[in-house]
């Protein structure tokens, strides 16, 4: 139990210091900023490594079947953070999505995108706790769980536009809040509620907040039988998976305007739910080693990854191009 206190207490500490000391102004988030912090989640969680190989090594970690090694728990944890960290990717597109619809400011989309991991941090703590229980109790929910992955992976592969994920108008929670609540037509900084003649309403930052949320708990219904593809222990799952959710927000600041440029990453995606798909199905039929799984997952990222790069670095050489023409004009009037 103190392991699992340890480790909240670990991630409320990195997201104050995120909101409360890094971000407490709201601003646009460059993306030389946003590689920065995506270089510092990717290595705490590594280095989290570290610390679950002596956890494992110890038996620090209550263990329901047999004790699992040090080497082992962390190529589990390394390749569980790895589908998760790939998996988080197509939520991106779902994010842009929302934010171009609401016509969120660059400047309060890290608000939203913050406040929408708290709730994803505790919906997914949440189902991964009944998810877990539930495997342990009934094994053949495993095929269950392996059909849903397979789906997952034949749908990913025959849609077409990311835009048909985003309903908002028929979103029920954002109905429901419009019950509740009045909602104003322009931002307020980057307040969710405002007070109007005493009456407390939402601000579209809020309705943004809800859709992101929503979204977010429809991922996580193909994402969590991912994980538990890979491992049914109850830590390795939660830490991965939430280590995951963390890059998330910087992640989105580095590839949402490239994201169409990564045109074979889907099918990487498609690969890597089919493999864990059929991996859960044989489950209790061969016992793939675990390394394995970590080399699929890798080598069909980087087959998805590596031949986009030349158009990703085109796009960035032409972007920085007409930064610099925009300032040269700026410097000309200066001068007159």
């Amino acid at each position: 139990m103190l392991i699992w206190i340890g480790f909240l207490v670990l991630v409320a500490a990195l997201l104050a210091l995120d909101l409360g000391v890094f971000n407490k102004d709201s601003h646009t988030i460059s993306a030389k900023e946003a590689l920065r912090w995506t270089g510092v989640w990717v290595t705490v969680s590594l280095l989290f490594s570290i610390f679950i190989y002596f956890a494992y090594e110890n038996h620090w970690v209550h263990e329901d079947g047999a004790p699992m090694s040090g080497q082992k728990a962390v190529i589990t944890y390394l390749t569980g953070y790895l589908v998760e960290q790939s998996l988080s990717v197509d939520n991106i597109f779902v994010i842009a999505v929302i934010f171009t619809y609401f016509r969120i400011p660059q400047k309060y989309q890290h608000r939203v995108l913050f406040w929408g991991i708290i709730g994803a941090v505790l919906f997914r703590g949440l189902m991964i706790v009944v998810g877990s229980a539930l495997l342990h109790r009934f094994s053949w929910i495993t095929y269950i769980f392996g059909a849903i992955l397979l789906y997952t992976s034949y749908r990913m592969l025959t849609q077409k536009d990311h835009d048909e994920d985003v309903e908002v108008d028929k979103n029920p929670l954002v109905v429901l809040a419009k019950r509740f609540f009045p909602v104003t037509d322009q931002f307020h900084g980057e307040k969710f509620f405002i007070k109007i003649d005493h009456v407390t309403a939402a601000t579209p930052l809020f309705i943004a907040l809800l859709v992101v949320e929503t979204t977010d708990i429809l991922f996580a219904f193909d994402s969590i039988p991912a994980i538990f593809a890979i491992t049914t222990d109850p830590f390795l799952v939660f830490t991965s998976n939430i280590f995951a959710i963390l890059g998330l927000r910087s992640l989105y600041f580095v590839l949402a305007s490239m994201l169409d440029k990564f045109q074979y990453l889907r099918y990487s995606l498609v690969v890597i739910l089919a493999f864990v798909g059929i991996k859960m199905c044989l489950v209790h039929h061969i016992d793939l080693p675990e390394w394995l799984s970590l080399a699929v997952i890798a080598v069909s990222l980087a087959a998805g990854i590596l031949p986009s790069l030349p158009a990703v670095l085109q796009q960035r050489r032409e972007e920085a191009k007409n930064s610099i023409r925009e300032v040269e004009p700026e410097k000309a009037e200066e001068g007159i």
